[in-house]
């Protein structure tokens, strides 16, 4: 038994395979990434992994990450998926060895007794060791169904690094908006202060004689104005705080929370953009792609070896005995071996029906891998077509808040002296206000953009 065993187990290893030889397709994009104004420089930087610790410095962001990356729900999924597909490819992989089993039994039957004779009783008892219809994997059927199985399940754990990647991002993405959020509120509360003070000098003004109350009704539009972008923002800040602790997975403290945008620029590192634009095809998604792509490869080996003959065995070695004391005794060994072979003649077009499906489903593959590809591209140009004009805005914006702070003040000036009407002081209130707005989404979009280039050609964290 032993020795057959060994027989089938190298005859299933040692079958040929039907899958076409795989060739990784070219990737259609260019080597190095776009160039033009809206692009900084590219500086030489080598291909190392980057982690989240070295873009998002600061300890509290870290801490989050972490305890996202722990207890975020879909990324729970995301690993069980990865579990499930793993199970699959080990009961796949299985199939090409014979299952084993062990079976025991005993029966007995009685006969009465019959004209001239005694009652009959009989007995049986065996114990046996086989197995029954393995197949014997002389095209490689069931090597290529274990090998797509396999790149399943790598597409699979590609996909769970990819969930990953995005959950760094998102959750930043979540700290840095409620951190501009905050700033936001801050600038509409002191706004609505500013104005408080100019509706309540206005109003001393027309109790005097001195203003119009058209000066009032103006200088309470922009008070109005900010205690709606006020409640408006509260609720905001809320629902930021709700989304973190929705991508965390639990309760945040304020401890872990900024109080703004302000003053973040130093939390955050910096991407290397030099690397050649290759380097993306070891970006998860890009990589469960091409598992995937290599998966269908695998089926149309299987769906090949559907046109060739099958050849299954059955094999069985063991004992029987009338009675259970000798039946492990001399004499009592039983064995039986048997073989069927299978050749498809007529099927419909049911084989060549499905060699056709699986190489539409590996073309279809070969089209998702370079949009991939083509994808991850994109996104990252995107990002440093951002990351090259950035600072310069925000340089601009910083030095427009200044400006717009300052008219602001002389024309207030010269409102309270009479020299000018109210409505200057107003227009320059409103653009001030504007201005800070703009300012904080500003930081809030190169913040973000640093994220988004991080998840770009950035690695998995683990």
């Amino acid at each position: 038994m032993r020795r057959l065993l060994i027989l089938v187990s190298t005859a299933a290893l040692a079958g040929c395979s039907l899958e076409p030889h795989y060739v990784r397709p070219a990737a259609t994009i260019p080597r190095t990434w776009p160039v033009g104004a809206a692009y900084a420089p590219a500086t030489p930087a080598t291909p190392a992994p980057v982690d989240y610790r070295d873009i998002f410095r600061d300890p509290r962001l870290q801490g989050l990450i972490t305890r996202a990356l722990a207890g975020n729900q879909d990324l729970q999924a995301a690993l069980a998926n990865v579990e499930i597909a793993r199970a699959q490819y080990s009961g796949q992989r299985a199939e090409q060895l014979p299952h084993v089993d062990a079976t025991a039994g005993a029966s007995e039957s009685h006969e009465a007794a019959r004209a001239g004779g005694g009652d009959r009783t009989t007995r049986s008892f065996d114990a046996e060791v086989g197995f029954n219809a393995f197949e014997l994997d002389l095209f490689g059927r069931l090597r290529s169904l274990s090998h797509a199985a396999l790149q399943q399940y790598l597409a699979s754990e590609a996909g769970a690094r990819a969930a990953r990647l995005t959950l760094t991002q998102s959750v930043a993405d979540a700290w840095l908006t409620l951190a501009a959020d905050r700033s936001l509120l801050t600038i509409a509360g002191e706004t609505e202060a500013a104005s408080a003070r100019t509706v309540a000098l206005t109003q001393a003004r027309l109790s005097g004689g001195i203003a119009p109350r058209t000066d009032l009704n103006q200088a309470q539009t922009l008070l109005q104005q900010a205690r709606s972008d006020q409640a408006a923002l509260t609720t905001q800040v809320a629902q930021d705080r709700n989304a973190l602790e929705l991508l965390v997975g639990g309760p945040v403290t304020e401890a872990e929370l900024p109080s703004g945008i302000e003053g973040l620029g130093d939390a955050l590192g910096e991407v290397p953009a030099g690397l050649d634009s290759h380097v993306l095809l070891a970006r998860p998604d890009v990589a469960a792609a091409e598992h995937r792509l290599q998966a269908a490869n695998a089926q149309i080996g299987a769906a090949r070896a559907a046109f060739f003959p099958s050849l299954s065995l059955t094999g069985l070695a063991g004992v029987a005995s009338p009675a259970l004391s000798a039946l492990f005794g001399s004499g009592s060994s039983v064995w039986q071996g048997g073989a069927a072979a299978a050749l498809p003649l007529f099927d419909g077009g049911a084989n060549k029906a499905g060699l056709s499906q699986a190489k539409g489903e590996r073309d279809l593959a070969v089209a998702q891998y370079q949009g991939a590809i083509q994808t991850a591209f994109r996104e990252v140009a995107d990002a440093l077509a951002r990351r090259g004009t950035i600072k310069a805005q925000l340089a601009a914006q910083i030095a427009l808040v200044a400006a717009a702070q300052q008219a602001f003040d002389l024309s207030q000036a010269r409102y309270k002296e009479g020299i000018d009407p109210y409505l200057a002081t107003l227009d320059a209130q409103r653009t001030l206000y504007a201005a800070q707005r703009t300012l904080a989404t500003t930081r809030l979009a190169e913040a973000q953009n640093l994220a988004a280039l991080y998840a770009s050609i950035g690695s998995a964290p683990p």
